[in-house]
């Protein structure tokens, strides 16, 4: 088998690091993997020592779509039998799905495309997801809400759209006392911080953390991890200090070992706006048993289940989101069950392992010409 990943930006977030974990995890069953990306991306550096061939290409110029990009990405696809296209938004006429559809139809390939999305963008148009009825097409929702609405909205037809969840490595995410000794070296905090809230993702408007600045300066005893970064990153700073949270709110980079961050957590918070699909940083931290806080958002409500294993709030309100930090925090009996219940979700429902599987039969199945239908 030999599967080509097409992953299509600059950025580093949770989708890039899962990208990288399946290039290896492929490697590692035996599939040819090739890797085609930006020149310099994340995705691509953290790849460059595994087997994968990587294909690079400028990441300004392929919106040019002229011969010289179409022959790259027609060369890195050639010998694959299947490609997985992480579904990202367009750059004027240029859209990644649909270019590598035009190029696997251009050129008679016998490739198969399938696209995979997370996050509901109201602005895609459904030929991000179904580019071209000559080539050989499926999608992978990775929340039932994207598979629901990808049916719905755009009318494709629901034996089109498979259900995967990309889960979480349960080797990597659990609680232990070595995790947490290299948390509290990671995360320095002032003695006796608590709660301590975590906030993992991108500093920008959608992932609301103006609105949780407001919620903890609500919560006078808690401490904040923003973990991350982004073009709000200035903005948010200087918001922190007219608040007079200084003292209480605390930047970290960008980490590709957020399991440092859950293991000095108690309560993860994820106070998102818009644009959520079933954020990996969920699946992480319930996995280490630390209980969520976060917006109704997306496929959230789908592992985020109302006083089992957190709370959810509604997006924007800020005092929703302190008064269910501090309810949670404060009936220590409920914490704990939460916790528990928490951990064995992500046991029993989100191993990453029997997901993995999942990927590896659909996408087999796809090869094939048959496709199982609806979720898996």
């Amino acid at each position: 088998m030999h599967i080509c990943f097409i992953e299509d930006t600059l950025l580093h977030g949770g989708t890039q690091m899962w990208v990288v974990e399946a290039v290896r995890d492929f490697l590692v069953c035996g599939a040819q993997v090739t890797l085609l990306s930006p020149a310099g991306s994340w995705v691509a550096q953290r790849s460059a020592g595994t087997d994968a061939r990587i294909v690079a290409y400028d990441w300004d110029g392929v919106a040019a779509q002229d011969e010289a990009v179409c022959r790259i990405w027609t060369d890195a696809l050639r010998d694959c039998a299947v490609a997985l296209c992480t579904v990202h938004p367009p750059r004027g006429d240029f859209q990644c799905a649909r270019f590598a559809a035009r190029c696997i139809a251009e050129s008679g390939l016998p490739t198969c495309l399938v696209t995979k999305s997370g996050t509901v963008v109201p602005a895609y148009r459904r030929e991000f997801y179904l580019p071209d009825e000559r080539v050989c097409s499926s999608i992978i929702a990775i929340a039932a809400f994207t598979r629901g609405y990808l049916i719905e909205t755009y009318r494709i037809p629901a034996d089109k759209v498979t259900l995967i969840y990309q889960g979480v490595d349960l080797r990597r995410f659990r609680p232990a006392p070595a995790l947490q000794e290299e948390g509290l070296r990671c995360y320095p905090l002032p003695p006796g911080a608590s709660p301590v809230l975590a906030c993992v993702g991108s500093f920008e408007p959608r992932k609301g953390q103006a609105v949780l600045l407001e919620a903890v300066a609500a919560l006078p005893d808690a401490h904040l991890l923003l973990v991350g970064d982004g073009p709000d990153e200035t903005w948010l700073r200087a918001t922190i200090e007219r608040m007079g949270l200084v003292e209480r709110v605390h930047f970290f980079p960008f980490t590709a070992r957020p399991e440092f961050v859950f293991a000095r957590a108690d309560i993860t918070v994820l106070p998102s706006l818009y644009k959520e699909g079933l954020p990996n940083v969920l699946l992480e931290s319930m996995a280490m048993g630390v209980p969520v806080v976060a917006s109704r958002l997306g496929g959230v409500p789908e592992v985020v289940l109302e006083g089992e294993t957190g709370y959810t709030v509604a997006p924007g309100e800020a005092g929703q989101l302190a008064d269910a930090i501090r309810r949670l925090w404060e009936d220590r009996a409920a914490y704990a069950r939460m916790s528990e219940q928490a951990q064995q979700m992500m046991e029993e429902q989100f191993d990453r392992s029997v997901q993995f599987e999942q990927f590896l039969t659909h996408l087999k199945s796809v090869m094939k010409g048959n496709p199982p239908q609806g979720p898996l």
